[in-house]
């Protein structure tokens, strides 16, 4: 967990508006630019880097961690957002996440999930290692979201009515 700037001064900029990405935007993205080079991918050969930054402020980076038992492979953004959990950090502001592809790839359905999980609404940018970003949200990226409410509601039902039938 670092709460200081990134060091580069490198202008990143939103494709969609051409507009240079905000102070805290901008630093989610270069730290994920830089987690990037700490994936473990020998096979897929597909680094990702991702940079949370929690409600409070603080931020956790993540890389994906492949295996050669391909189902055991950990993305970078869960790889962040599980460290963020065990810091104690349950609300995500805004995730960066760094590949190689331009334009830049999205989160794989997992990883929008798990997000989903500890943000009702978050800011996603998406770059690649130089050039622009895409800055997307995560109702866009997963509408209707499953929701830890919708367990809540469940158990409530079930409750009220029995056996939920």
């Amino acid at each position: 967990v670092n709460r200081s700037s990134s060091v580069s001064s490198d202008v990143i900029v939103d494709m969609a508006t051409g507009e240079p990405l905000p102070p805290l935007l901008h630093d989610l993205a270069e730290r994920a630019r830089q987690a990037q080079a700490l994936a473990y991918a020998p096979y897929s050969r597909f680094p990702v880097g991702a940079a949370l930054r929690s409600r409070d402020g603080r931020v956790f980076v993540g890389a994906n961690v492949e295996n050669a038992s391909y189902g055991l492979t950990v993305c970078a953004e869960r790889t962040a957002m599980y460290q963020a959990v065990l810091a104690g950090a349950r609300q995500v502001a805004a995730i960066a996440i760094c590949t190689n592809l331009s334009p830049p790839a999205a989160p794989c359905g997992m990883c929008r999930q798990t997000l989903a999980e500890f943000a009702e609404e978050a800011q996603i940018v998406l770059l690649s290692p130089s050039g622009q970003a895409q800055v997307t949200t995560l109702s866009t990226l997963l509408p209707q979201a499953f929701r830890p409410s919708a367990l809540i509601a469940t158990t409530e039902a079930k409750d009220d009515h029995g056996r939920g039938e």
